[in-house]
């Protein structure tokens, strides 16, 4: 048997991994669209652009040890199309690939800005470690940087560069930074990227860019400008699917897969491509979070194997920004509602559940690991919101 792993990503190398470890001993390859072996993503806003870590410091696999996996290596190279009835994978070089089973790990590409605002060579965004690398050059060069969204990967980018002294002004539409959290723990992130001298704009948009001799002016929809010699755009990510289109394959939220992970026989989906059904009858779940990835490749590496499991996890994320780390279990969206069950938001030391329908849905926690990692057993299975609630505050 063949199995043919297309993307060379966290994902990809833990069911490589896995699929050795778990006994497969026929025929593997992995395919990569970049040059690099496979390596972490989540050092790249923080460690890799503080400088902290170089591009070996995140590999995730030695070069020696490549050899013990017995798999046919092809990086630089980019999966162009996918026959399911004949099985076959066309790459960019012309080459095509056979299969028997297929692992699609090809993980997400950054959102660009409008056509119209600018070009994308002046604008930057991060997805990999060469992005990472440039940035840091051209942020530690420049006057002034200037980042365009306050999600995740927006504020760990401006607390890695303010923490080099780079100034930063850090724009959203949105009221508040991380506003997927609620307005709570968002007004608590905005104080600390404020305390460290982020010049923070939320509630205002980049309607274009103008020519300026220190570099261009960004009008702002507030009717501001702000003048910068380095952009950042930091709006989010859309799944790499366009070399699936016209495949058969449903691509409305991702790779959408069963609770298997199966997107369609023999073929299976990990990482942040990949999309599984929510347990509360809404759209299918699609997580780019770092955990995710690892154990969803595990599970598809099982199910390979035979296992037939479903996949239910306990999502977990993290970030860190300054000397916080924020850390979460489960699946949530921005409107559910939270309830503080331990500590407080003012010391930046809480634990806070969140609650969906009359389910404990979710738990946040800053500055208490510990004590989070108790309440993740609410979480995993989904205890009823008024008991838990209740034994908490008894």
């Amino acid at each position: 048997m063949r199995i043919v792993v297309v993307g060379a990503s966290a994902a990809g190398l833990t069911t490589v991994e896995a699929l050795r470890s778990g006994g497969f001993d026929g025929e593997l390859t992995l395919i990569g669209a970049e040059p690099h072996l496979p390596y972490d993503r989540p050092p790249l806003s923080k460690a890799v652009l503080s400088g902290d870590l170089d591009a070996a410091g995140v590999t995730l696999l030695a070069a020696d040890r490549w050899p013990q996996l017995e798999v046919d290596l092809r990086l630089g190279v980019a999966a162009t199309g996918l026959d399911l009835d004949a099985k076959i994978i066309g790459l960019a070089d012309g080459a095509t690939v056979a299969y028997d089973r297929l692992v699609i790990a090809t993980g997400v590409r950054p959102r660009r800005l409008d056509p119209g605002a600018d070009d994308h060579d002046a604008v930057q965004v991060l997805r990999t470690v060469d992005d990472a690398l440039t940035l840091r050059q051209r942020a530690l060069a420049s006057t002034r940087v200037l980042i365009i969204g306050a999600g995740f990967l927006g504020t760990e980018i401006a607390a890695s560069l303010t923490k080099q002294d780079v100034p930063v002004v850090l724009v959203d539409p949105a009221p508040g930074p991380l506003a997927a959290l609620g307005p709570d723990l968002s007004a608590m992130i905005a104080d600390l990227h404020r305390e460290h001298g982020v010049d923070l704009r939320c509630g205002v948009a980049v309607t274009g860019f103008e020519p300026h001799p220190h570099g261009r002016a960004a009008r702002l929809s507030d009717g501001s400008t702000v003048i910068t010699d380095c952009v950042v755009a930091a709006i989010g990510a859309e799944p790499v699917t366009d070399w699936l289109a016209g495949s058969g394959l449903e691509l409305s939220a991702g790779v959408v897969c069963d609770d298997r992970l199966l997107a369609a026989p023999d073929v299976y989906a990990a990482g942040d491509v990949a999309a599984w059904p929510d347990p509360d009858g809404g759209r299918p779940i699609r997580v780019e979070h770092r955990m995710n990835a690892t154990e969803q490749a595990i599970r598809v590496a099982r199910n390979l194997l035979g296992a037939d499991e479903p996949y239910a996890p306990t999502s977990y994320f993290w970030t860190d920004q300054y000397d916080l780390k924020l850390q979460s279990y489960g699946t949530f969206r921005p409107e559910d509602p939270r309830q503080l069950v331990q500590g407080s938001l003012a010391d930046r030391r809480f634990v806070a559940l969140v609650r969906r329908g009359d389910r404990v849905a979710g738990a946040i926690g800053c500055g208490l690991p510990r004590d989070l990692l108790r309440y993740r057993r609410l979480v995993a299975a989904r205890a009823p919101w008024a008991e838990a609630v209740a034994a908490e505050a008894s």
